[in-house]
Protein backbone atom coordinates (compact mmCIF):
# COMPACT_ATOMS: atom_id res chain seq x y z
CA UNK A 1 0.00 0.00 0.00
CA UNK A 2 1.24 3.48 -1.06
CA UNK A 3 -0.03 6.59 0.76
CA UNK A 4 0.56 9.71 -0.59
CA UNK A 5 -0.34 12.79 1.57
CA UNK A 6 -0.80 16.62 1.19
CA UNK A 7 -2.37 19.81 1.50
CA UNK A 8 0.26 20.98 3.82
CA UNK A 9 1.23 25.30 4.03
CA UNK A 10 1.74 27.83 5.79
CA UNK A 11 -1.46 29.28 7.17
CA UNK A 12 -2.14 31.72 10.10
CA UNK A 13 -3.88 31.55 13.42
CA UNK A 14 -7.01 30.72 13.62
CA UNK A 15 -7.16 29.72 9.67
CA UNK A 16 -8.07 26.44 8.07
CA UNK A 17 -6.26 23.42 5.57
CA UNK A 18 -7.49 20.77 4.31
CA UNK A 19 -5.06 17.58 4.56
CA UNK A 20 -5.55 14.44 2.01
CA UNK A 21 -4.29 10.93 1.59
CA UNK A 22 -4.59 9.03 -1.30
CA UNK A 23 -4.18 5.34 -0.86
CA UNK A 24 -2.68 2.86 -3.89
CA UNK A 25 -1.76 -0.86 -4.04
CA UNK A 26 -4.63 -1.91 -1.81
CA UNK A 27 -7.69 -2.94 -1.10
CA UNK A 28 -8.29 0.71 1.29
CA UNK A 29 -10.25 -2.02 4.21
CA UNK A 30 -8.13 -0.16 6.61
CA UNK A 31 -8.22 1.99 9.43
CA UNK A 32 -6.24 4.91 8.54
CA UNK A 33 -4.64 7.20 11.32
CA UNK A 34 -3.05 11.30 11.18
CA UNK A 35 -0.78 11.61 13.39
CA UNK A 36 1.80 14.08 13.42
CA UNK A 37 5.61 15.33 14.59
CA UNK A 38 6.61 18.37 15.59
CA UNK A 39 10.88 19.28 15.57
CA UNK A 40 12.61 17.52 18.41
CA UNK A 41 8.78 15.46 19.74
CA UNK A 42 7.79 12.14 19.45
CA UNK A 43 5.86 11.43 16.80
CA UNK A 44 1.65 11.53 18.06
CA UNK A 45 -1.63 10.63 17.36
CA UNK A 46 -4.28 13.21 15.54
CA UNK A 47 -6.99 11.18 14.52
CA UNK A 48 -8.26 7.85 13.24
CA UNK A 49 -11.16 6.82 11.24
CA UNK A 50 -12.45 2.93 10.73
CA UNK A 51 -12.50 0.69 7.39
CA UNK A 52 -16.29 1.65 7.25
CA UNK A 53 -15.70 5.39 8.68
CA UNK A 54 -18.56 4.86 10.90
CA UNK A 55 -15.94 5.45 14.10
CA UNK A 56 -13.66 8.00 14.62
CA UNK A 57 -11.26 9.24 16.83
CA UNK A 58 -9.18 12.14 18.24
CA UNK A 59 -6.47 13.70 20.34
CA UNK A 60 -8.21 15.60 22.66
CA UNK A 61 -6.71 18.85 21.50
CA UNK A 62 -8.05 19.04 18.62
CA UNK A 63 -11.69 17.52 19.06
CA UNK A 64 -13.83 20.34 17.84
CA UNK A 65 -11.47 21.98 15.38
CA UNK A 66 -10.30 18.41 13.36
CA UNK A 67 -12.29 16.67 11.37
CA UNK A 68 -11.52 13.13 9.59
CA UNK A 69 -13.35 11.18 6.88
CA UNK A 70 -12.98 8.76 4.34
CA UNK A 71 -13.88 7.94 0.70
CA UNK A 72 -13.61 4.73 -0.16
CA UNK A 73 -14.56 4.75 -3.54
CA UNK A 74 -11.78 7.42 -4.09
CA UNK A 75 -9.31 5.58 -1.82
CA UNK A 76 -8.84 8.93 0.35
CA UNK A 77 -8.59 10.23 3.55
CA UNK A 78 -8.48 13.95 4.78
CA UNK A 79 -8.16 15.75 7.50
CA UNK A 80 -9.98 18.99 7.65
CA UNK A 81 -8.27 21.65 10.19
CA UNK A 82 -10.26 24.75 11.58
CA UNK A 83 -9.21 27.45 14.54
CA UNK A 84 -5.58 26.35 13.59
CA UNK A 85 -3.00 27.35 16.29
CA UNK A 86 0.78 27.75 16.45
CA UNK A 87 0.96 24.34 18.89
CA UNK A 88 -0.55 22.35 15.39
CA UNK A 89 2.87 23.24 13.50
CA UNK A 90 4.38 19.63 12.72
CA UNK A 91 4.88 17.53 9.40
CA UNK A 92 1.36 15.61 9.07
CA UNK A 93 1.42 11.66 8.17
CA UNK A 94 -0.90 9.32 7.10
CA UNK A 95 -0.68 5.99 8.30
CA UNK A 96 -2.72 2.66 7.28
CA UNK A 97 -3.33 -0.01 9.69
CA UNK A 98 -4.80 -3.70 8.67
CA UNK A 99 -5.92 -3.82 12.57
CA UNK A 100 -10.22 -4.15 13.04
CA UNK A 101 -10.18 -1.69 15.67
CA UNK A 102 -8.76 1.41 15.80
CA UNK A 103 -5.37 2.23 17.43
CA UNK A 104 -3.52 5.42 18.39
CA UNK A 105 0.22 4.14 18.89
CA UNK A 106 2.02 4.69 15.91
CA UNK A 107 4.10 1.65 16.23
CA UNK A 108 1.05 -0.39 15.13
CA UNK A 109 0.32 1.06 12.14
CA UNK A 110 2.01 -0.33 8.84
CA UNK A 111 1.91 1.69 6.29
CA UNK A 112 2.74 5.66 5.79
CA UNK A 113 2.83 8.64 3.78
CA UNK A 114 5.83 10.64 2.93
CA UNK A 115 4.34 13.73 5.28
CA UNK A 116 3.05 16.85 4.68
CA UNK A 117 4.22 20.49 6.22
CA UNK A 118 1.67 22.51 8.43
CA UNK A 119 3.07 25.60 10.12
CA UNK A 120 0.63 28.12 11.75
CA UNK A 121 1.82 31.56 12.08
CA UNK A 122 0.80 33.59 15.53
Amino acid sequence: VQLQASGGGLVQAGGSLRLSCAASGGTFNYVMGWFRQAPRKEREFVAAISNNGGTTYYKDSVKGRFTISRDNVKNAVYLQMNSLKPEDTAVYYCAADMAIVIRRTHQDYDYWGQGTLVTVSS
